[in-house]
């Protein structure tokens, strides 16, 4: 039978969407079918011993990995009340409802107080999280940051002498070498499978349907892994952390033979910048480039099949002053070999804007080498922080009840003050009332806290602020606040 490309799913392991994502939908069953006992023959099974000893890296690994619950609430626009309508003014009779929606991943801790790394798809827009150790203690997980570009999140728990597993280095990898992933498949806890390095730089395409994955350099195995491993541990066979489990290859969405994880080089980078400045120091070259095939190479008369080929340099980036031309192909970074767009994006992305590296080049069917610092996507070698609520330049306090009377309204936060910053960018003034950010009703200045904590935290790579609210005129106004500028 024929598969056409289409029906093999690309799975982030989170079950209840049609990608598979490492974690699941906690309120679904699952069906388990044994074989009828009586009629069954027989046959001995004869194993063969592979030499290796399994059980150390597994022990020095399990302790380390968690079960994260997280739980979601969905919320829709539900009814109007007309006669609220009548009173108040259109909109302001709408009644919310929101239900709860649970999902189940893994965490490998990282440091012994407390922080865990995970996928971003786990967490991705959870209202609370719920960490079980191995141990079966529990504790609530605060969001430190996340990361959509890599699919990875940091986490903390309040907790001291936490067992950690050690950071390897994904570099030295080789295909072929055994593996073991550690999670929580279907909500098993302290699973352990083991298989071996498929290939490494491997790029999956399709953005995993959960956002877009810029950065896409996997470790593929071939060791099994199923919704709830999301987030788990990959180990080498001395218990060392080479990457995180994020995703399989599958028609079903479950495991169907190869499965893949995020290196380590790149985990140990992001997580790094998540804890240090909240947001992750993205460096870029400042080029666009093109895969080779041996098609496009005889085309082009490149004279090599691997590297990538550079198709267009960006005015005033890195590339640019470093003197790289359209047409030249990029072979390797700090003498490390550049086999497609994968292993491009897996060097680059361990860097820092600022940092120098030396790039090699093919160029007119020999190598050159050029000294290049790399810069941010703003084309600076600046530190980006993360946003924080004082970036909103806006002084807010709760309305009065005389204020609320007189608006005919029963809610709401007033724009008491404005300096620089996005509410003034964006055309709000002062006295404005909000009603509602992101159809969740504003009371007070907490609340607003509260909700933009959520929205910077939530792992989306979008992350917006939907404002509604009224002048003391009466005029209701709408404004959109983009949170990731």
């Amino acid at each position: 039978m024929k598969i056409s490309k289409m029906s093999i799913a690309v799975a982030m392991l989170l079950m209840g969407t049609c990608v598979v994502a490492c974690g699941y939908a906690a309120n679904e069953t699952q069906q388990v079918q044994h074989e009828d006992s009586v009629s069954a023959v027989y046959t001995p099974t004869v194993y063969r011993s592979t030499g290796l000893d399994f059980t150390q890296a597994a022990e020095s690994s399990v302790n380390a990995v968690v079960s994260i619950r997280t739980t979601t609430e969905v919320r829709n626009n539900g009814y109007s009340d007309p006669l609220f309508e009548f009173f108040f003014g259109p909109g302001m009779g709408q009644q919310r409802e929101s239900r709860p929606q649970s999902g189940l991943g893994s965490g490998v801790i990282i440091s012994s107080d407390g922080y865990i790394v995970t996928n971003n798809h786990v967490i991705k827009g959870a209202d609370k999280l719920e960490i079980t150790l191995n141990d079966k203690r529990t504790f609530n997980g605060v969001i430190v940051g996340a990361d959509p570009t890599t699919d990875l999140a940091l986490v903390k728990i309040e907790a001291n002498n936490l067992p950690t597993v050690k950071f390897g280095n994904s570099d030295n990898l080789k295909i072929g070498e055994w593996v073991l992933a550690v999670g929580n498949p279907f909500g098993l806890t302290s699973t352990v499978t083991a298989g071996i390095v498929s290939a490494k730089a491997r790029r999956i395409g399709g953005n995993m349907a959960q956002g877009q994955l810029d950065i896409e350099a996997f470790i593929q195995t071939d060791a099994a892994v199923n919704p709830g491993n999301s987030g788990g541990a990959l180990v080498n066979t001395a218990g060392e952390l080479v990457g995180i489990n994020t995703a399989i290859y599958s028609q079903t969405g479950n495991y169907a033979g190869y499965s893949f994880a995020i290196p380590s080089s790149i985990v140990s980078k992001v997580i790094t910048d998540l804890r240090q400045y909240g947001t992750v120091q993205r460096a870029v070259m400042g080029i666009s480039f093109q895969e080779i095939t041996s098609e496009f190479a005889k085309e082009k008369n490149l004279g090599v099949l691997e590297g990538v080929y550079v198709a267009e340099v960006l005015d005033r980036s890195a590339a640019m002053e470093a003197g790289v031309h359209v047409g030249d192909v990029i072979i390797a970074i700090n003498g490390k070999k550049i086999v497609n767009g994968a292993s491009l994006q897996e060097q680059i992305g361990r860097f820092n804007p600022g940092d120098k590296i030396t790039v090699t080049l093919w160029r007119n069917n020999k190598k050159e080498e050029v000294q290049m610092t790399l810069k941010n996507s703003q084309g600076t070698t600046d530190v980006t922080n993360a946003v924080t609520f004082s970036t909103l330049g806006a002084a807010f306090k709760d309305l009065s009840n005389a204020q609320k009377r007189e608006l005919n309204i029963r809610n709401g936060v007033e724009v008491a003050g404005l300096k620089n910053g996005k509410f003034k960018a964006a055309g709000i003034r002062e006295g404005f009332v909000i009603l509602e950010v992101n159809d969740n009703v504003i009371a007070s200045v907490s609340d607003m806290e509260n909700i933009f904590n959520r929205i910077t935290q939530s792992g989306n790579s979008r992350k917006v602020m939907f404002i509604t609210g009224i002048y003391p005129n009466g005029k209701l106004m709408y404004y959109a606040i983009d949170l990731a500028e």
